[in-house]
């Protein structure tokens, strides 16, 4: 008896390392809880959506999650109103607008949505191809999925793969998720369903 005890035991601590891992919703619907805005535009809830929006000052600004993370598995909507120039940011830290960090970018039709941007740094890591550019709708819900785990980052939209890629300076950072506005002015986009799962 003694034995099956241990065996029960062993595979119930098994089970618990090989569940899978739990979703945290990293937006409430309700307002901003867990996450801090950067720069003077607009970031606020509409009908249980999260909207971006650029303020007067038309420059850039940030919505980032007070949590860190770093190897996880994130899935989004987003729907573009408005020019639609932004970016999911990952692994990114932020003093005042300044970021330092990568973008999975968000933008209108014909600019590499869930291409891989460094910001203040290398520009351009991986672009989409071109025949990819019209799994965007632009003016509708689109959904985004975003996989960083150690230096390797995939993309997708709408369920079609966009890019991967491995990169050595990616796999050492940590740091915040963060939503974009770009300067410029004219841009508005609605998030919702922004749910997440941290990886080992």
């Amino acid at each position: 008896m003694k034995k099956i005890g241990i065996l029960l035991a062993a595979v119930a601590l098994f089970s618990g390392f090989m569940s899978p891992p739990k979703t945290i919703s990293l937006f409430n619907g309700k307002d901003l809880t867990g996450w801090t805005v950067y720069g003077t535009e607009k970031w606020y809830v509409d009908n249980g959506e999260l909207v971006c929006e650029s303020g007067p000052d038309k420059e850039y600004g940030y919505l980032a999650t007070d949590k860190y993370y770093k190897n996880f598995d994130l899935t989004l909507q987003f729907l573009q109103e408005s020019n639609g120039n932004s970016g999911v940011f990952f692994r990114s830290t932020i003093e005042g607008t300044k970021i330092t960090g990568w973008q999975c970018e968000v933008a209108p039709p014909g600019h590499d949505t869930g291409g891989i941007y460094e910001s203040y740094g290398r520009g351009w890591l991986v672009q989409i191809p071109d025949e990819k550019e019209d799994i965007l709708k632009m003016g509708e819900w689109n959904t985004l999925r975003l996989r960083v785990v150690g230096p390797k980052v995939e993309t997708w939209l709408n369920g079609k793969k966009m890019v991967e890629l491995t990169d050595e300076k990616i796999g050492k950072a940590n740091g915040s998720i963060a939503l974009q506005i770009h300067a410029g002015g004219g841009i508005k986009v609605r998030w919702k369903n922004i749910e997440l799962k941290e990886l080992p």
